[in-house]
């Protein structure tokens, strides 16, 4: 084997080791990892801490909007993080993850705070050029029901060294119950590196998008 194909062989199995940096909600073993989601009507941000390669704990902060604007809900919750079952691949890797949390909830159309919990799950596959994923999720309160779900698909433009960043194109579909009446599809730029990712879109709302992840 020559040494460049060496090299391009050690390459790409380093970026397999890495996926779950870029398709999963926690980083390896005692890392800290930071996501936010942004747009008008959804505000998100996360903070996580892997216990074991398989579990992190952490918090986060959900705000979400109507699309006529006439409602707005606050979250704030504790979260676990579960990797339930791996598949690794020759140069690919499929995950499902158990995602939940349990916090208040406030309004505008309601007094006080309500105890929400959010259980969910998330199935994703990704090699060194395609992506997908699709989740759902229970947001549920007493007399409220904001189930969510969303699927994505992407690919990368070319591959790269482990230590460059790949830029990718990812479409996401997603719908909230309760507080739209359409399903929201947004095309993405992601531009990934070994511990980071940035997304950049707009919605077929006209609603700007960003989308960003740090693993520490």
């Amino acid at each position: 084997m020559s040494r460049r194909l060496r090299n391009k062989v050690l390459a790409c199995l380093v970026c397999v080791l890495a996926l779950p940096a870029f398709c999963g909600p926690m980083g390896f073993k005692e890392s800290w990892m930071a996501m936010g989601d942004f747009s008008p009507n959804w505000q998100e941000s996360f903070v996580n801490y892997a216990l074991t390669p398989r579990d992190a704990l952490g918090a986060s902060t959900l705000y979400m909007r109507s699309d006529d604007e006439s409602k707005n809900r606050h979250l704030a919750d504790v979260t676990y993080t579960r990797l339930l079952k791996r598949w690794n691949m020759p140069q690919a890797q499929a995950n499902i993850w158990f995602l939940g949390g349990l916090g208040y909830l406030t309004g505008n159309d309601f007094a006080g705070s309500k105890l929400m919990a959010s259980p969910g799950v998330q199935v994703d596959y990704e090699t060194t050029r395609v992506y997908a994923s699709a989740t759902a999720r229970l947001y549920r309160a007493d007399g409220i029901n904001h189930d969510f779900a969303s699927a994505r698909l992407g690919f990368s433009f070319y591959e790269v060294d482990y230590d460059e960043t790949q830029p990718w194109l990812v479409v996401e579909a997603r719908r909230m119950t309760g507080l739209t009446n359409r399903t929201e599809v947004t095309p993405m730029l992601r531009l990934i590196h070994n511990r980071y990712f940035l997304e950049l879109g707009v919605s077929n709302s006209t609603q700007g998008r960003v989308n960003l992840m740090y693993i520490f």
